[in-house]
């Protein structure tokens, strides 16, 4: 028992909380990651009113940007935070010295394979980071902006003409100062968002909001060119009060619904069928503020220093959503998979849409599934979550196209429809992600078997048998490819106008 506790406030960051830690019976990591979200919070609004871009030089505010973020990286991680500064470097060489037509492709090895070469020292050697919090995460939210700015830096420069890149392409390299703030700045370093590099510098040069604002002037939209810094504070209140509300409902009950119950040997043996699959999906939603938590902190942060802005909303009042990574209503009422994916993690499925779905020239989804099952590392467990999530993905469309339509006469019974697919959606995305959670090979196949297989079962089944109803009488090639976009794209697009594929 005393080994255990030794591990669970384990940490290669500062120290300075551990009574704390030890009294809230809290890793002293995740301590640090509170505290540094704070420190980040509190910054922000200075950086906002004390350092504005209408008196302060760029090159000042990124400077300060990028210093803070690393005080909070070696806070945190002591010496683990040397991996960042490295891939940061090694990267800023490869946009330098590479030829510009590869630079793409050399980023992402590098970062990537960096980033993985990690991963299998943590999990496969030190066993380090299980559960709680450690330097992958951070590692993971830099290597999703270096190869961000290189898609974006190869875009632009070679000109192309492609339609999915055009508005985030980049025209000329950054400079060393300018690519330390963007991948090191205090407001994302920890968790995120990874915003694109053409707006992180229009938010340090002052023209994150009036550009906003007459873009939708010139769209016709609600935009006010007038107003041209409206206050993020509301939005920032509106966000901590979510924060506070997760952290009371984690202490409440999160932690009385252990995830691991659901492999329990004397729970398995003894449990029904219907009370496990209803404990499971009681402890899966349950799981779910810790990381409304973070994300939606990390969102109020970037709100506090005057960043991300997504222009008026219809009722004239000013908007922050560019950033949010998380919809919790669109999660928690989502009445199919694909709907819930697209709330869920939003600016990283904006990440592997423009770095992998929109660039694979064949088998798109599963290979961003893969994809986004190494960037979040090499616990088996992810990788049972994200292949599971393939075949459900095809079935939940298929079955939509199949039998949607018989249930829209009605409000009557389309509401009743909204009930059934809701329920069926939440019970298949815990059965999917419990993996995620129990991480480990040996509890993941016991959770399948204690489930039966039974939603792997169905949607192979679902998927084989409608994919081939659907072939049957698929429609001409042009008429196909006009809808391949809205039909067959994983992502969608929420209320700030990005795009979502886990």
């Amino acid at each position: 028992m005393g080994e255990q506790e030794e591990t669970a406030f384990k940490s290669t960051g500062a120290l300075w909380l551990l009574p704390l830690s030890e009294y809230l019976s809290l890793p002293v990591d995740q301590l640090n990651f509170m505290a540094s979200q704070l420190f980040a919070l509190a910054a922000a609004f200075w950086f906002r009113l004390y350092l504005s871009p209408t008196h302060t030089n760029p090159l000042v505010r990124h400077a300060v940007a990028a210093l803070f973020g690393t005080a909070i990286l070696i806070f945190c991680f002591g010496w683990y935070a040397s991996h960042m500064f490295t891939v940061v470097l090694g990267s800023y060489l490869i946009i330098i010295k590479s030829d510009i037509n590869n630079v793409h492709r050399n980023t992402m090895v590098w970062s990537i394979g960096y980033l993985l070469v990690c991963q299998v020292i943590r999990v496969y050697i030190f066993n380090y980071g299980i559960l709680s919090t450690d330097f992958s995460g951070p590692l993971m939210m830099v290597t999703q902006k270096l190869t961000s700015v290189a898609f974006q830096l190869h875009d632009g420069m070679c000109k192309k003409p492609d339609k999915i890149t055009q508005n985030r392409s980049a025209c000329k390299k950054p400079s060393l100062i300018e690519y330390l703030s963007y991948n090191l700045n205090f407001l994302s370093v920890l968790v995120g968002p990874c915003s694109d590099y053409k707006d992180y510098i229009d938010f340090i040069e002052g023209r994150h909001i009036s550009s906003r604002l007459q873009a939708q002037a010139c769209n016709g939209h609600n935009g006010n060119k007038k107003q041209l810094d409206p206050s993020p504070l509301r939005a920032v209140c509106k966000k901590l009060l979510i924060c506070a509300g997760c952290v009371l409902f984690f202490f409440i009950v999160t932690r009385s619904l252990p995830i691991t119950y659901n492999v329990d040997p004397d729970f398995l043996a003894n449990a029904s069928f219907m009370r496990r699959l209803i404990y499971a999906f009681f402890s899966i939603q349950a799981c779910r503020p810790k990381f409304y938590f973070a994300w939606t902190l990390a969102d109020a942060v970037n709100n506090a220093a005057g960043y991300g802005f997504s222009g008026m909303d219809k009722n004239g009042r000013p908007s922050w959503e560019l950033l949010c990574n998380v919809n919790i209503l669109g999660i928690e009422t989502a009445t199919s998979f694909k709907t819930f994916i697209d709330n869920w993690n939003i600016r990283t499925g904006i990440w592997l849409k423009m770095v992998c779905y929109d660039r694979a020239p064949r088998y798109r989804l599963p290979l961003t599934f893969v994809l986004s099952a190494i960037w979040h590392g090499l616990y088996p467990g992810y990788y049972f979550t994200f292949l599971t999530a393939i075949p459900i993905t095809i079935a939940a469309r298929a079955i939509r196209k199949s039998v949607r339509h018989f249930f829209l006469g009605s409000k009557v019974v389309k509401c009743g429809y909204d009930i059934v697919t809701w329920a069926a959606t939440q019970f298949a995305i815990c059965y999917t992600v419990m993996p995620f959670m129990l991480l480990a090979v040996e509890p993941t196949i016991l959770y399948y078997r204690s489930m039966y297989f039974h939603v792997h079962i169905l949607s192979i089944l679902a998927a084989a048998i409608l994919y081939r109803k659907h072939k049957l009488r698929e429609p001409p090639a042009s008429n196909k490819h006009s809808s391949m976009s809205s039909e067959n794209s994983p992502v969608h697009c929420n209320n700030n106008g990005s795009h979502k594929i886990n």
